[in-house]
């Protein structure tokens, strides 16, 4: 048995593609494959249905995910223990945070934690949403900061994980102030997020059944939010942005709103934790986060 077999377990059960798991891996298809496989032999069932559309979990696969997750975690939990105890390793808080808030929200966010108490060490690592979701599945971080809306639930599993809001955020149709899309409603241009994106799921919700109803015409798409707004500003298309991302672009006039407002899409920032045992130093951080 190996770790990352766990880890490529859980990757493969989240994304369903063996190419697209692969790829969050960073590891070739056939290498991915092959250690799949290698834990299904040690399991000695198949955890997952194989078709042509992708792959999906058996039975088998379905009641072992859990404890597959949480032990990948307790794992990382006990090597990062074993450093600390041993003074090998500082006190650092692991985070993985969507792009979007990375840029904007994060470092401030964290400058108001501090209170007066300054943070021995933090690291953070920036990616898509269901790369963050990932790395805080297998314990490779303590905390999640990322995009929330009440009608769209988080993928991550509610008796494993816990959350706090920790601050607001609007997605606003926005586009370039000189864009020209023609008088035509079939002529609007929209740039789309990806499946991997957190807010790309929340925008689909808000936007289902309604993409013919606004003739939105996709031209488009990515799981950043600043390449998107890259390319409004660009006179691409409309974009659903984030207005913490947007502000100065706004501000300065260069973007502007392309529907009224009651398109707009309220969202929650939150921080998710897992509901087990985390370090010491992150136990204490989330302890003062609480009581503020």
């Amino acid at each position: 048995m190996e770790l990352v077999w766990l880890e490529d377990f859980s990757a493969l059960a989240e994304y369903g593609s063996f190419v697209r798991a692969a790829e969050a891996r960073h590891v070739t298809q056939p290498a991915f494959s092959r250690r799949v496989r290698a834990l299904e032999n040690w399991m000695g069932v198949e955890l997952f249905v194989r078709t042509p559309q992708g792959a999906t979990l058996t039975e088998a696969g379905k009641q072992i995910l859990p404890s597959a997750q949480e032990t990948a975690r307790r794992l990382y939990r006990m090597r990062s223990e074993a450093q600390e105890v041993a003074g090998m390793a500082i006190k650092t808080l692991q985070f993985a945070a969507t792009h979007s808030l990375s840029f904007t929200f994060f470092p401030r966010w964290l400058r108001s934690t501090e209170n007066g108490a300054p943070i021995e060490a933090v690291r953070l690592h920036s990616d898509s949403m269901a790369a963050c979701e990932q790395m805080l599945i297998q314990g490779h971080v303590q905390f999640l900061l990322c995009h929330r809306h009440p009608d769209v639930p988080p993928l991550l599993a509610p008796d494993q994980f816990m959350g706090k809001k920790v601050g607001e955020d609007v997605l606003v149709p926005l586009a370039s102030a000189s864009a020209n899309f023609g008088s035509a409603p079939a002529s609007l241009p929209y740039l789309a997020y990806t499946q991997e994106s957190g807010l790309g799921r929340i925008v689909a919700h808000r936007l289902q059944g309604k993409e013919e109803f606004l003739h939105l015409k996709p031209l488009f798409s990515s799981h950043l939010a600043a390449v998107l707004m890259s390319m409004a500003l660009e006179n691409k298309g409309v974009a659903w942005l984030p207005r913490s991302l947007t502000e100065q672009e706004v501000a300065d006039g260069r973007l502007v709103r392309a529907l009224d407002e009651s398109w707009d899409i309220p969202l929650d920032i939150h921080l998710t934790r897992p509901t087990g045992a985390i370090s010491q130093s992150a136990e204490e951080f989330w302890t003062k986060l609480r009581d503020c």
